[in-house]
């Protein structure tokens, strides 16, 4: 298996995972070199959780540093939205 060295995965189909996975959505890839070993990448799914899911659902991507940091603020803003209030 041919190591996966991009940072970002585009979701080309989410087909068994609806409610997981986003169709044309860039998940940020969790490294997990135990998972790549059997062609699986890990990333955070809609749930906010993270999970692995078979590579061919994706588009392996990657960005220029300034929409990478973009990218993560956009992940934090998201992710303190599903928080509710303690």
């Amino acid at each position: 298996m041919k190591r996966i060295t991009k940072r970002f995965a585009l979701c080309i189909d989410n087909t068994d995972y609806e409610a997981s996975l986003i169709p044309g959505k860039v998940y940020r890839l969790l490294k997990d070199s135990r998972a790549e070993k059997d062609d699986f990448v890990r990333i955070i799914d809609e749930s906010g959780e993270d999970y692995l899911f078979h590579k061919n659902h994706f588009i392996f991507v990657d960005f220029p540093k300034a929409i990478q940091k973009k990218l993560r603020q956009l992940e934090s803003a998201t992710e303190g939205e599903k928080r509710t209030d303690f």
